[in-house]
């Protein structure tokens, strides 16, 4: 079987106590409130009150969307509504566990590299059955790229644009995709901290060592990816690289997305998730004003040199303090890699424009 990475098949005895849940916890009329704590994030207050916080993200948004702070932040002590979830979706949490009686089983896949906390991927569609995904992180192994400080602590482009891949995946495997993480690191998995420590200990797909050398690293991974689109030949595939840029401090940047000149299918994906990202601007902060672009830039190596269409994202200047913000944030991170993958959906909804490149 053409997995990228090994799973294994795991029935979860997903325990749920039917009878002890308050009428409000899981009601399509009644919606259940709660008064957010110092720290919490959206993503920490769902899992707390047993609702998968990946599934019902967006939902939660539209709820609250009048009580958050740059449409995405909690203030502490203000109470906020928690979006009706299918008992399917709740998560495994201590809360639950503790007052459960009825078996519910739901198959999943175990993927390692994802971590501990969010190794099992429960299936939310097959609307991507069939097709192939490429998902390089910029920089990596010996180069962590942009470089800046928070809080008097080190921050690299290549935790970050790391974790976002991750989460990215994520969601493509939940919606039936194949799917090849080219730069790996197998003890990090996804992380919801704000610092991630800096670590040099990721290697390219399966497990070849990063070059040093910049041109050399980046021939590694278009040979790579090259070498598995020949190998799966004939299937809808798709690249998708993700960088954090590193523009002058002063300038923050929206998300923008390039892809080849002469790729049809290339600036259609770019399109597809630039598309996705107004539509969630507009719908998430109505205030401001998206300036993200999608854009032919065949200058950049992996977008000249590589073979399936793609596109290349950065999703923000670490050295700005605004775009620190989105950057370290899990909440945001999550945010970026669900959005880019509705963008994906659509793309593959689309399907191919004539020549597969």
């Amino acid at each position: 079987m053409n997995y990228s990475f090994s799973y294994r098949f795991k029935v979860l005895g997903l325990l749920v106590f039917v009878m002890g849940f308050t009428i409000s916890s899981f009601s399509q009329d009644t919606i259940q409130t709660v008064v957010a704590q110092k720290g919490d994030g959206i993503l920490s207050l769902l899992r707390k009150q047993g609702v998968n916080p990946y599934d019902h993200y967006d939902d939660f948004i539209s709820l609250n969307i009048e009580n958050l702070r740059d449409s995405i932040h909690l203030y502490a002590g203000r109470t906020y509504r928690i979006p009706s979830a299918e008992l399917d979706t709740v998560a495994i949490v201590d809360s639950i566990q503790s007052k459960t009686k009825e078996i519910k089983k739901i198959e999943g896949k175990v993927y390692p590299i994802f971590g501990e906390d969010y190794e099992i991927v429960l299936p939310k569609s097959k609307l991507l059955k069939g097709a192939v995904y490429y998902l390089v992180s910029g920089h990596g192994g010996p180069g962590p790229g942009a470089m800046a400080t928070y809080g008097g602590k080190s921050i690299a482009e290549d935790e970050y644009a790391y974790d976002i891949t991750l989460r990215l995946a994520r969601e493509l495997l939940a919606h039936g995709a194949e799917v090849y993480i080219i730069i790996r690191d197998e003890n990090d998995g996804i992380r919801d901290e704000r610092i991630l420590e800096i670590d040099h200990d990721e290697v390219a797909y399966p497990n070849k060592t990063i070059p040093l050398n910049q041109v050399a690293r980046l021939k590694q991974r278009v040979d790579i990816v090259n070498s598995l689109y020949k190998k799966n030949r004939g299937k809808f595939q798709r690249l998708i690289v993700t960088h954090i840029d590193s523009r002058s401090v002063g300038q923050n940047i929206d998300v923008f997305f390039y892809h080849h000149e002469k790729s049809r299918n290339g600036k259609k994906l770019a399109e597809s998730i630039h598309k996705t990202f107004q539509k969630k601007y507009k719908k998430y902060q109505p205030n401001r004003t998206y300036s993200g672009t999608f854009e032919d830039r065949t200058s950049l190596y992996l977008v000249k040199k590589t073979h399936p269409a793609m596109t290349f994202i950065e999703v923000g200047n670490i050295k700005n303090k605004k775009d620190q913000r989105r950057i370290l944030e899990p909440e945001n991170r999550q945010a970026l890699a669900k959005w880019i993958s509705e963008g994906v959906l659509l793309d593959y909804k689309l399907g191919e424009i004539g020549p597969i490149r």
